[in-house]
């Protein structure tokens, strides 16, 4: 959620209220009047389209596409339109892979990926996750999706000079002010480059989206897996179209009470739970790493960064890492808990370290990817998609100085993540949201998995929609600060609980708690 890192399932495993409703009933999933049948569905053409289905790979360096490829998988593209309340005008199309189901006798139907963000790409994701299924695998097509205005999908681009609209306050008022300017500029650029997507790009529509993509499919039904944020998006398409999915896991929950164009704010918490946890890895390695021999002594030394990137930037490469990506940094640091991860993090903190100290830095590839996501233009799209769609889903506090007041109030006890958590956005200069967010539905039969230290999705997260839902159930991997588990983190218990559902479509008779491995 919001970060690179576990923006999509696919880069956390190698690194890591009342709906309204359009014009005709049929646009959100409710059944039209026996009297209106014999009119036109508004979006027949769509859910009858012929779907091509053809090579996923693109040219010689395609990777994804040759991993599809190599799996199975087909890719074509499925035209919805831009605009549900103008089914007859200006269309995009959605990108999908599939591969097919080889146990055709016990079929159980589509599975639909999304891998969160908002703002990750999903049509590259069905290898590995038919590598996490296991047998059950066969008896399901597993659909990426890469979601409106996203990867393959008709894009959206506000020519962004960064892939993260998000920032620290800073030190001082004059460092709010600069991120305050800063995401009036990126608002700005999407008004001016991006201006009549806008509108469109919400979770709404990517739910539209999803049922179109069913029909298109011929299916009654669909099976549905969400990471992160795709776990709201799955909330989201089960409220407004019910009786259309058929088994649900939801990994890595959202309470829909607390989604918001300010998502970040409440989880310092649990992000100062998952630093520690690495400055303890890591001063157990302190004779690797040179960053201290005790928790408290690694602290100490992120903290010492910080300030000294706060008096002047850092040079890393060709970078300079200031007092507003610092803190980015350390939370793109933050989401993944195994070795690989925290020692990649490790290294990062070192080069920072180096560079606060004056010395000459070529930073190490983890490092030198979040720098060149953050400070450079590569991932624009990215950001973008990302930022419209939460800016399109919620209206945020227009008021400066709301945010001022409450980055002082969490700076005293969270220096270093507070200032970006409670920080202002560009969704403070976006222009109101078309609808108004979904009533999400009072239980849905899901299955749910979190881990009890997540540090974008936070635990209790989960328990919210667990109570909400009392006919779900809840899989708890207990003691990891990950983010995303199902396939990911390698929880035997986790994955088979998962396993069990998809394959005989009965939640377990209660909730389950694994525990997680320890580091080496």
């Amino acid at each position: 959620m919001l970060s690179r890192s576990p923006g999509t399932t696919r880069a956390a495993r190698t690194q890591t209220a009342a709906a309204l409703t359009l014009t005709a009933a049929a646009l959100v999933g409710t059944a039209l009047p026996a009297t209106a049948r014999a009119a036109p569905e508004p979006l027949a053409r769509y859910h009858q389209q012929h779907l091509t289905w053809k090579s996923c790979v693109l040219g010689p360096d395609d990777t994804t596409g040759k991993e599809l490829k190599q799996a199975g998988a087909r890719c074509t593209d499925v035209t919805v339109p831009l605009d549900y309340s103008d089914p007859g005008g200006r269309t995009i199309t959605i990108a999908i892979s599939r591969i097919r189901a080889t146990d055709t006798a016990r079929r159980v139907g589509p599975l639909l990926l999304n891998g969160g963000g908002p703002g990750g790409p999903s049509l590259g994701d069905p290898p590995w996750v038919r590598d996490a299924m296991k047998d059950v695998a066969a008896r399901y097509d597993v659909v990426g999706v890469d979601p409106r205005f996203i990867g393959r999908s008709t894009p959206l681009d506000c020519r962004w000079p960064t892939g993260s609209a998000w920032r620290g306050a800073g030190e001082d008022r004059a460092g709010f002010d600069r991120t305050a300017a800063f995401s009036k500029g990126l608002a700005d650029r999407c008004r001016a480059h991006a201006g009549d997507a806008l509108p469109h790009a919400t979770t709404r529509n990517t739910a539209r989206d999803m049922d179109v993509v069913r029909a298109a499919l011929g299916e009654r039904r669909i099976s549905y897996l969400g990471y992160s944020y795709g776990s709201y998006l799955g909330e989201v398409y089960a409220s407004m179209f019910p009786g259309r999915t058929d088994r649900v896991v939801l990994d890595g929950v959202i309470d829909p009470d607390r989604y918001s164009a300010r998502l970040w704010r409440g989880t310092e918490p649990a992000n100062r739970h998952a630093l520690r946890g690495w400055a303890s890895w890591a001063a157990a390695r302190d004779a690797t790493y040179g960053l201290g021999g005790t928790r408290g002594e690694v602290l100490a030394t992120v903290e010492r960064i910080r300030a000294a990137a706060a008096r002047t930037p850092l040079r890393l490469g060709g970078h300079r890492l200031d007092e507003h990506v610092m803190p980015i940094v350390a939370l793109n640091g933050l989401s993944q808990h195994n070795d690989a991860a925290y020692g990649d993090f490790a290294r990062g903190v070192r080069d920072m370290l180096r560079a606060s100290r004056g010395e000459r830095v070529t930073p190490s590839p983890w490092l030198a990817g979040v720098l060149e996501f953050v400070l450079t233009g590569t991932d624009s799209p990215y950001g973008s998609a990302q930022t419209a769609i939460i800016c399109g889903d919620n209206a945020a506090p227009r008021d400066p100085e709301i945010y001022w007041r409450d980055v002082r109030r969490g700076r005293a006890g969270d220096p270093l993540f507070a200032p970006v958590t409670r920080n202002i956005n560009p969704c403070a200069f976006w222009d109101r949201p078309h609808e108004r967010p979904t009533l999400i539905r009072d239980d849905l039969p899901a299955l749910l998995v979190n881990a009890t230290g997540d540090p974008r999705t936070y635990y209790d997260g989960a328990e919210a929609v667990r109570e909400r839902w009392p006919s779900s159930r809840l899989v708890t991997l207990k003691g990891a600060d990950q983010h995303a588990v199902y396939g990911v983190y390698g929880s035997a218990c986790a994955d088979g609980a998962v396993n069990a559902y998809l394959a005989t479509g009965r939640l377990p008779a209660r909730d389950i708690d694994c525990a997680a491995r320890t580091t080496r």
